[in-house]
C-alpha cells in the first residue's frame, strides 16, 4: 500500500513538472521573435508621399536590424484611414506596424461620421518619427507682407467670406492650420481644396487665392525662386531651412503650434518586449545623420519620444483637432 502511494505521488510530481514544462512554451517561443517571417510595414497612404517616403527610408535598416524583411504596403484611401482599419484588424504579434499620421491618428476620428478603428484604442504607439510644420505663404505680389497685416485684411473682408486659402483637400492637415488659425483668432477665411498640392501652389503662385499652408519641401523651391513670400511656419520653433521667418506664435497668436506628424505603431496588445525592441531599432535609424538629413529635406523636426510620449501626445492631438473640427462645422467629403 505504501509502495503503490509512493507511485502515486511520483507520477502527480512528473505531471505537474510536465505541465509547467508545456506552460513554458509559448513564452520561449514569443521571446523568439522575429523568427525570420516578414514584417509588413503598411502605409495608408499611395507611393509617393511623405508617410510612403519615410517607410522606405526606415524599412531597409530596420530589416537589417531585426535580421528579416520589412516589406512595404500601400493601402491608401479615406486620408489614411482605410489602411489603419487593415492594421488595427492585424495580430498583434509584432509582424505588423503602420506609418500612422495626424491625418490618420488624429484628426480622422472627429472629421469621419464612421470609422472603422478608434485612433487610440486599436493601435499601441511605438515610435513618433518627427514633425513637419506647415509654413504659410502668399504670391510673391501679395500686399501683406506679416501676420498682423494678413489678420488685419481678413477682419475687413469677413462681409464677404474674409482671404482664400488654398489646401490640397478637405480634412488634410494643411486645410486644419487654416481652421486653427480662424479658431484661435476667431477670423473667417475661405478654404479651396483642390486635387492636391500642385495645382493648389500654382492657383496662389497666380494670385487666384490668397493664401496657403503647406510644407517646406513643397513651397520651398517656390519660396527661393521669388514667387511664394513666406509669413509664418506653424510649428512652436523657426524651421532650420526658413531661419527668418517668425513662427505664428512669435508674431502674435500665443500658443500656435501644429505640425503634420509621422509615427509608427503596432496592433493594440503587440506584446511590450517587441514594441521597445522596435522602438529601440527605429530611433537608432532616426539618429543615424543619413536619415535625419533626410527628415529635414521634407521640412521636418526629429523626435525622440518614448511610446508613452507618443501615446500621451497623439490623446492630446485628438482632442484638440476635435475641438477645431467641431468649432469649424467641418465633415470629410
Amino acid at each position: 500500500m505504501q509502495r503503490r502511494t509512493l507511485i502515486h505521488r511520483s507520477l502527480a510530481a512528473s505531471a505537474v513538472l510536465l505541465g509547467s514544462a508545456f506552460a513554458m512554451q509559448p513564452a520561449a517561443a514569443q521571446g523568439a521573435w522575429p523568427t525570420g517571417k516578414a514584417i509588413t510595414y503598411l502605409v495608408p497612404f499611395p507611393p509617393g508621399g511623405n508617410t510612403d517616403t519615410l517607410a522606405r527610408v526606415i524599412a531597409q535598416p530596420l530589416g537589417q536590424a531585426l535580421g528579416t524583411p520589412v516589406v512595404i504596403d500601400n493601402k491608401g484611401g479615406a486620408g489614411g484611414s482605410v489602411g489603419s482599419a487593415i492594421a488595427a484588424r492585424a495580430p498583434a504579434d509584432g509582424y505588423t506596424i503602420l506609418g500612422g499620421t495626424i491625418s490618420s491618428h488624429a484628426i480622422n476620428v472627429s472629421l469621419y461620421a464612421k470609422l472603422d478603428y478608434d485612433p487610440v484604442k486599436s493601435f499601441t504607439p511605438v515610435a513618433m518619427l518627427g514633425s513637419g510644420p506647415l509654413v504659410l505663404v502668399v504670391p510673391a505680389a501679395s500686399p501683406y507682407k506679416t501676420l498682423a497685416e494678413l489678420l488685419v485684411a481678413a477682419k475687413a473682408k469677413a462681409a464677404v467670406g474674409g482671404l482664400t486659402s488654398a489646401s490640397p483637400g478637405n480634412g488634410t492637415s494643411n486645410h486644419m492650420a487654416l481652421e486653427l488659425l480662424a479658431y484661435q483668432t476667431g477670423l473667417k477665411f475661405t478654404h479651396v481644396p483642390y486635387k492636391g498640392s500642385g495645382p493648389a501652389v500654382q492657383d496662389v503662385i497666380g494670385g487666384q487665392v490668397d493664401m496657403m499652408f503647406d510644407t517646406a519641401l513643397v513651397v520651398g523651391p517656390h519660396i527661393q525662386s521669388g514667387k511664394l513670400r513666406p509669413i509664418a511656419v506653424t510649428s512652436s520653433k523657426r524651421l532650420e531651412s526658413l531661419p527668418d521667418v517668425p513662427t505664428i506664435a512669435e508674431a502674435g497668436e500665443k500658443g500656435f503650434d501644429m505640425g503634420s506628424w509621422q509615427a509608427v505603431f503596432a496592433p493594440a496588445g503587440t506584446p511590450k518586449a517587441i514594441v521597445d525592441r522596435l522602438h529601440a531599432e527605429i530611433m537608432k535609424i532616426v539618429a543615424t545623420p543619413e536619415v535625419q538629413a533626410r527628415l529635414k529635406s521634407f521640412g521636418m523636426i526629429p523626435s525622440s519620444m518614448t511610446p508613452a510620449e507618443l501615446g500621451a501626445f497623439q490623446k492630446a492631438e485628438v482632442a484638440k483637432w476635435a475641438q477645431v473640427i467641431k468649432a469649424a462645422g467641418i465633415k470629410a467629403d
